[in-house]
């Protein structure tokens, strides 16, 4: 493939809208879909074309990209709306929402049976990694697949290639159990030192540079203290993929307890109707469980 190429981008969501940008200020032809077209309209104005329905946004595509909200909309995207189907042979798939392993193993065999590659390159970084390129991408499939993605992946961020079909997911899913573990404790950290009658504030400017320093602390703990949770990663996502998780440990016969601690306080947050917030809104949940004030 040349360094610019026909790329059809499923999904302008949080992360798709800014990823079909850049994918386009970097010289690459990008046909992008949305369910809801409002959300996608303003890309025009970015170079990006609208497509009315998936099958029109992968017709001439040498990519398709899947940013779809789950492992069950992917298939109803993909497999049940005819896109893998409409595809042209010798064309690569790069599914980068985050599914089950077993999922995107099962969307490889169908796509290598129609001639066409795949990779599960699921990302890291949220809204602000997707517009800013700095998305951490880990990729599972075949080493020269992957080396044809490069090109669409360079302005996206940093992609490794961590193994065969099924690995990308694998990765993403231990990426989530490190950040929602990391988000749950940092949120637990600032409670303490507020209620101890500390500024949190400046008890994480403190820790900075010290053994507890991380992107969590160094972003999240800041939408914590200014009670900003507008979502650049929603909580329903994060508990969608703590509990994939641990559908996997029970697969594999794997106890993780702070995996299932974790996976239950976000579960109530969602259950307690802050699931489309930002998952560093966590901290509310440990508010609630304390019956402390949510201003």
């Amino acid at each position: 493939m040349a360094s610019s190429m026909r790329i059809g981008l499923l999904s302008t969501g949080i992360m798709g809208w800014p990823m079909a940008r850049r994918l386009a200020e970097a010289g690459h032809a990008v046909g992008a879909w949305n369910r809801s077209p409002g959300n996608a309209a303003a890309l025009a104005g970015h170079g990006v074309a609208l497509a009315a329905t998936p099958l029109a946004a992968v017709a001439e595509a040498e990519v398709v990209i899947g940013m779809l909200g789950s492992g069950p909309v992917c298939d109803a995207v993909l497999l049940a709306g005819g896109v893998l189907a409409a595809m042209r042979p010798g064309s690569l798939l790069a599914v980068m929402s985050s599914i089950p392993a077993e999922a995107a193993r099962r969307h490889a065999g169908l796509a290598a049976a129609r001639g066409v590659a795949s990779l599960d390159a699921p990302a890291s970084g949220g809204e602000r990694g997707a517009r800013e390129g700095t998305l951490s991408i880990m990729a599972g499939g075949a080493e020269a697949d992957f080396a044809r993605a490069l090109p669409v992946f360079r302005p996206l961020g940093r992609a490794t290639h961590v193994g065969p079909a099924g690995a990308g997911q694998l990765a993403k899913l231990a990426n989530q159990v490190i950040v929602a573990g990391s988000i749950a404790t940092v949120a637990e950290a600032l409670l303490l030192a507020e209620r101890g009658g500390a500024d949190a504030g400046r008890v994480r400017d403190a820790l900075l540079g010290g053994f507890a320093e991380s992107t969590v602390l160094r972003q999240h703990a800041l939408r914590m203290i200014g009670r900003d949770f507008v979502p650049g990663g929603p909580a329903k996502y994060q508990v969608k993929d703590t509990g994939t998780a641990l559908g996997l440990c029970a697969a594999l016969g794997l106890d993780l307890p702070v995996l299932r601690l974790v996976d239950r306080l976000f579960a109530d947050m969602v259950a307690h109707g802050d699931g489309d917030l930002d998952h560093s809104a966590i901290i509310q949940e440990l508010r609630r469980r304390n019956r402390l004030a949510m201003d």
